[in-house]
């Protein structure tokens, strides 16, 4: 793509920020070619479109997160220029999440569901309804915490068996939590419809940060697990394909993959913990 011709790993390493703009361009161009030609299938087809375009910058900074594992011999001085990948990744993921909030809550009832059919059916399904109540919600802690592990597994697998795969996972994750926020935006700000001038400018921006606000609080640490866990699939991905498993480094690389698997298990503890026992008393 075009785009990748002007940013690569790292350059975007050093201004991550420019990828919150990437993953909104792909989104939104990934949008309307689906609602163009996909109509029936858009809800799928966005996410192949964002996949298909994120996958060169992907895999590129596998290859060079792999090749500091061969440079770097502290494993701290090694994790921190990792993180460097994980923030511009993030910064990526949160630009698709806006951007499918925004047109969710821009674009007309019937376009909204041809475009979100699947991710609405899977809000839907995981949608626990937690009280509060710490013992009865401990059971829902664990399940959580152990569908949030399957994604991460599946993220891992798919980082080394195709390389950037776990780019997909990724991508349907951030469609579902930009579906939810705009969803949540659109359905309270209906609510303020009877308001008119700046009092009702004020409840748009208090509705879309609330909305922002109640998915990123749990959704930010959860899907910098599945980064973790996406880039340790990776680096062994390149790893293997590159031959270093004849080397000796690749004890180095096996230490490095276990090690950011490791953080990736404490993000999604934690998530669960915010998912289930923070977010519904705020909101």
């Amino acid at each position: 793509m075009v785009v990748e011709a002007l940013l690569f790993p790292l350059k975007a390493e050093k201004n991550p920020w420019q990828m919150f703009f990437i993953g909104l361009l792909y989104t939104t161009i990934g949008i309307f070619i689906s609602l163009w030609i996909f109509r029936d299938q858009a809800s799928l087809v966005m996410v192949f479109m964002i996949t298909m375009a994120a996958l060169p910058i992907f895999y590129n900074t596998m290859k060079l997160e792999e090749s500091k594992d061969m440079l770097i011999d502290t494993e701290t001085a090694l994790l921190k220029e990792h993180n460097k990948a994980i923030i511009f990744f993030i910064y990526m993921f949160i630009g698709i999440t806006v951007a499918c909030a925004v047109w969710y809550s821009l674009l007309p009832t019937q376009m909204i569901n041809s475009l979100f059919d699947k991710q609405i059916g899977t809000i839907q399904a995981i949608n626990n309804h937690v009280s509060g109540n710490v013992i009865a919600n401990l059971s829902v802690f664990w399940k959580i915490l152990f569908n949030n592990m399957k994604v991460l597994a599946f993220s891992v697998l798919f980082a080394l068996i195709y390389g950037a795969g776990a780019i997909f996972i990724l991508a349907w994750n951030a469609t579902v939590i930009g579906a939810a926020i705009g969803n949540f935006i659109r359905a309270n700000i209906s609510s303020y419809t009877s308001s008119l001038g700046m009092l009702q400018a004020g409840n748009y921006f208090h509705v879309v940060s609330l909305g922002l606000l109640k998915y990123s609080l749990h959704g930010i640490p959860e899907i910098a697990a599945y980064f973790y866990g996406g880039l340790a699939g990776g680096i062994l991905s390149v790893a293997l394909i590159r031959k270093h498993f004849r080397t000796d480094k690749f004890t180095k690389v096996l230490t490095d993959f276990s090690e950011l698997v490791l953080v990736a298990i404490g993000f999604l503890v934690a998530a669960a913990f915010l998912e289930v026992y923070i977010t519904p008393v705020l909101f």
